[in-house]
């Protein structure tokens, strides 16, 4: 047994993990599938594991496979950062380089722009990244540097800040609750339109539903778009939920059965725990912190 030392091969094992086949992986990171193939003989034979076994599905790792995950992720993110931290040139008076900031499709529509457009001010040499997506990705995978989380991150190897909770109810416009009545119980919403989410069951939204008597099935109206759940609560399709501060925002909507169905979602900021002294990091994790705890206060007032 040799020790691998190539960090490429590791590159190769990790897209492989994530992809599930040889040419998933060579797409990934732009090698051709024998270089990919190539890569994960060269490390089983340096480790002397076998890490992916044959079947239907793909490439599935084995438990060697597994237990090296973890390690080469964290290698991954490590050189992440000592990329990133030579991008900055030491200049921590004026931070520069790329910061990839990963939030839902709410909060990156509604709520970042005004706080990302300060930020953007006072540190004109940072170039912003936005990934909008509701899942919640582990960082440690280099979806993003900083994510904004309404569920509390679990991974090791994370900084998390919780910033506040952030209120939600049910809302309608105001011309559906002409035409349709607003109804009086939690039991009467069977016989309305209910905008609610589709597929995805681990939005943050989705796991807020779960824990009140809501499920797919009274959906009328279904889609794994946030976005698109409130603008469809806005044009009158239904109702459906939506945060306390942005149904404010639109004065024809109307809260609907607010006595009975209210819930809350914690608001997590998170970044790798190597990278969180990587100066255009910190002051973007700093001015996200400051902006949305401004903006969680004022949506609770």
């Amino acid at each position: 047994m040799t020790e691998p030392s190539d960090w490429s091969l590791l590159r190769s094992f990790l897209a492989v993990v994530r992809r599930g086949s040889l040419s998933a992986a060579a797409r990934a990171t732009g090698l051709t599938q024998p270089t990919v193939g190539r890569h994960i003989d060269e490390l089983e034979t340096g480790l002397g594991v076998a890490l992916f076994t044959r079947s239907q599905a793909g490439l599935l790792p084995t438990a060697a496979a597994t237990a090296l995950l973890p390690h080469a992720e964290a290698m991954e993110a490590a050189f992440a950062a000592l990329v990133r931290s030579a991008r900055t040139g030491g200049d921590t008076a004026q931070p520069r380089g790329v910061v990839r900031i990963s939030a839902s499709e709410i909060v990156g529509t509604y709520v970042l722009p005004p706080i990302l457009a300060g930020l953007r001010n006072r540190h004109p040499h940072i170039v912003i990244e936005l990934v909008l997506n509701n899942r919640t990705d582990d960082l440690l995978r280099r979806d993003a540097d900083i994510a904004v989380r309404m569920i509390r991150p679990k991974q090791d190897g994370l900084v998390a800040r919780r910033l506040g909770s952030v209120p939600l109810g049910l809302y309608a416009h105001r011309d559906y609750i002409a035409r349709f009545g607003k109804p009086e119980t939690v039991e009467a919403l069977g016989a309305h339109h209910v905008i609610g989410f589709d597929r995805d069951d681990h939005s943050a939204r989705s796991v807020a539903s779960s824990r009140l008597p809501i499920s797919r099935e009274l959906f009328s109206y279904r889609t794994d778009s946030d976005v698109a759940q409130v603008t469809a609560i806005e044009a009158g399709l239904g109702i459906g939920g939506m945060q306390t501060a942005l149904a404010r925002r639109n004065p024809s909507l109307v809260p609907v059965l607010a006595d009975h169905i209210a819930f809350e979602l914690d608001c997590w900021l998170a970044a790798h725990e190597d990278q969180k002294d990587s100066p255009p990091i910190r002051v973007m994790f700093d001015g996200l912190a400051e902006g949305l705890a401004e903006w969680i206060s004022e949506g609770r007032a």
